[in-house]
């Protein structure tokens, strides 16, 4: 892990002002404690130290995000014997509580809770009944506020992660359905261009090898060709509407655009491992069929099987072909129509490769496709 990733952010402004007032609270409380404590028949020596390591332990709040526990176990030998941390003790334990998990918040009560029956003794504390049973109350109270943040913060960030999940997964869905209708209107139009180019050539060729053709032949002949080809430029200039890209749209996507198809998933919250092992110059309509059959892949794994691992595999080389596969666990009941998989065997047949799925005995859902790629 490089450096880079080890550093914690910056602190927001938001972070100045809650770090800001906590300092101050902290601060405040721990002077009015002391003024309290210092009422108590103790020595000048305590009341020093006191002041100096409640202070010292105040200033310290401002690293209590990157050291939560550390500075919550300083605070508890430090409440043995001063009043000044009190207010920053009672703020650690709600930072730990926050930040950490609940066996750790639990430890971190009983260290105070021992804290607090080691002050009594050192400060002598007259009512002691009443004394455990406030701190303890304080405590707990603290404690449960802590975990309500925390619990509130997860449901907020699950439900942005089922948030941007859903972005992602309808957005493969939408770029699936557009091509797989672009296809569609692909194939339709081969169909009627051919059949309108036949008839012109045709035609044309019965021009061409019967010269002593009379002239209604000739006319009928002509007529016909110029029907047909004003008829193909009308299919022609239909399926370009239909299929030219608005503005803005970036380029068809290429083998290369594999990582960044893969680190979009991720961010979506679905852990993709990728092995790329493809060295070489890869054909283009080779590439671009590996890169959708990848994204047909991420998008049944979002769909059917979302937040389970995906392990996907491109490897090949020239003359040996380049060999596709991505593995998810499979869910129990599988929903959809298949049509996305059914144009994906479409799609690598064009290119003259294979395609197949299906559960393996280990319980997995397997993708797996070969293409052609000449040396």
């Amino acid at each position: 892990m490089t450096e880079s990733v080890r550093r914690r952010p910056r602190r927001s402004v938001r972070d100045w002002v809650v770090d800001s007032l906590v300092f101050v609270i902290a601060v405040f409380v721990g002077i009015l404690l002391f003024e309290d404590g210092s009422k108590d028949p103790v020595g000048e020596g305590l009341l020093a130290v006191d002041l100096v390591f409640g202070s010292l332990l105040c200033l310290a709040l401002w690293f209590r995000r990157r050291w939560p526990v550390q500075l919550a176990l300083l605070s508890g030998v430090i409440g043995t014997f001063s009043d000044m941390a009190g207010g920053a003790g009672m703020i650690l334990i709600v930072t730990v509580a926050i930040h950490c998990r609940l066996r750790t918040t639990l430890l971190i009560f009983v260290v105070n809770a021992v804290s607090a029956a080691v002050y009594m003794q050192v400060r002598h504390e007259p009512e002691i009944e009443a004394f455990v049973v406030a701190a303890a109350a304080i405590y707990i109270a603290l404690m449960a506020w802590g975990l309500y943040i925390r619990s509130r913060r997860q449901l907020l960030q699950t439900l942005r992660d089922r948030a941007d999940r859903a972005e992602v997964v309808a957005k493969l869905q939408a770029e699936q359905a557009q091509l797989r209708a672009r296809e569609e209107i692909a194939r339709e139009m081969h169909d009627v261009l051919g059949h309108r180019l036949s008839l012109l050539s045709v035609h044309a060729g019965a021009l061409a090898y019967r010269p002593d053709a009379s002239t209604e032949e000739i006319a009928g002949a002509a007529e016909v060709i110029r029907a047909s080809a004003h008829q193909a430029l009308q299919d022609l200039r239909e399926v370009i509407g239909v299929l030219r890209a608005p503005v803005g749209e970036l380029p068809q996507p290429t083998f290369a655009d594999l990582p960044v198809l893969v680190e979009g998933s991720r961010e979506a919250g679905l852990p993709v491992d990728l092995v790329m092992d493809a060295p070489g110059s890869l054909p283009e309509h080779v590439g671009r069929t590996a890169y959708r059959i990848v994204q047909e892949g991420l998008t049944n794994a979002l769909k059917h099987a979302p937040g389970e691992p995906v392990k996907i595999s491109v490897t090949g080389a020239p003359s040996n072909g380049l060999f596709v596969e991505m593995r998810n666990p499979a869910p129990n009941r599988r929903r959809g129509d298949g049509k996305g998989l059914l144009g994906l065997s479409e799609r690598a047949a064009l290119v003259d490769g294979r395609l197949e799925h299906g559960r393996t005995p280990e319980g997995e859902f397997r993708l797996f496709a070969w293409l052609p790629w000449p040396a």
